[in-house]
C-alpha cells in the first residue's frame, strides 16, 4: 500500500509551503523560450547559481540558435566549461540548436512530445520549459522534488517518471508549476538531502519520513 498523503493533507501541505515560499520561482535567469531551454540543460547537476553565472555572459554573446551553431563544440565547451559535463553539454545544445532550425523553424516547440525529441531534453527539461516559458500546467521532477515528494507523502515512488504521475494525480492540475517550484525551495532550503532541518520544518505533522524515520520512539 503506497505511503501517500489524503488529498485534503496534500491541499493542507501545499498551502503551508505557498505561506512558507510565497516568492517562490524559478531561479534560472532567461528571457525567453530558448534562454530557459539552453539554461535548464545547463542546469544537469549543477546548481542554478553556477548557471546564472555562465549564461549572464553567454546570453549577452548569443541570442539565436544560428548564433550558437557559429561555435565548434571546443568552443561553446569552453564557454560553459563551469557547469560541468560541459563536453556532452555543448554537443546537446548545438544539436538541438540544429533540429530547432530543421524542424521548428528555429522556435522552442511548445508540447512535451516535440520537446523531448530535442537532444539532452529529457522529461524534467521539457517540464520546466513548459511551465515556466509557456505557462502550461506540468510538473518538473528533478532531485528536490522526488526527494520531497516521496519524503513528505504527496508521492511514494521510486523512480521520477512514478513520481510526476503521482504528484498529478495529487495535486490540482491548477497548482502543478507552483507545486514544482514550492518543493524545490524547501528541498534546498530545509528538506535538504543529507540532513534536513525537520526541526525547523512546519510539516512534521504530516510527514511520513519524519514521523518513521526521525520521530521514533
Amino acid at each position: 500500500m503506497k505511503k501517500i498523503l489524503t488529498k485534503e493533507e496534500i491541499k493542507e501541505v501545499i498551502d503551508i509551503l505557498m505561506e512558507l515560499y510565497p516568492d517562490a520561482k524559478a531561479e534560472l535567469n532567461y528571457s525567453n523560450p530558448f534562454e530557459l531551454l539552453v539554461a535548464t540543460i545547463l542546469s544537469a547537476q549543477c546548481t542554478d547559481v553556477q548557471v546564472n553565472k555562465t549564461t549572464e555572459k553567454l546570453f549577452k554573446e548569443f541570442k539565436t540558435p544560428e548564433d550558437y551553431l557559429k561555435l565548434t563544440e571546443e568552443e561553446l565547451g569552453q564557454k560553459i566549461r563551469s557547469c560541468g559535463f560541459y563536453k556532452t553539454k555543448s554537443k546537446n545544445i548545438l544539436a538541438t540548436c540544429r533540429l530547432l532550425i530543421e524542424k521548428f523553424n528555429g522556435e522552442v516547440p511548445g508540447t512535451l512530445e516535440e520537446l523531448i525529441t530535442l537532444p539532452g531534453v529529457g522529461r524534467k527539461t521539457a517540464n520546466v520549459v513548459l511551465s515556466n516559458a509557456f505557462s502550461k500546467p506540468a510538473i518538473a521532477v528533478d532531485t528536490h522534488v522526488f526527494r520531497v515528494s516521496n519524503r513528505i507523502g504527496l508521492a511514494d515512488s521510486k523512480n521520477v517518471l512514478d513520481t510526476e504521475k503521482d504528484l498529478m494525480d495529487n495535486i490540482d492540475k491548477e497548482m502543478w508549476s507552483k507545486a514544482h517550484h514550492l518543493l524545490i525551495f524547501h528541498g534546498r532550503r530545509i528538506c535538504k538531502a543529507r540532513r534536513p532541518l525537520c526541526d525547523k520544518c512546519p510539516l512534521t505533522d504530516y510527514c511520513f519520513y519524519y514521523r518513521e524515520e526521525v520521530n521514533k520512539e
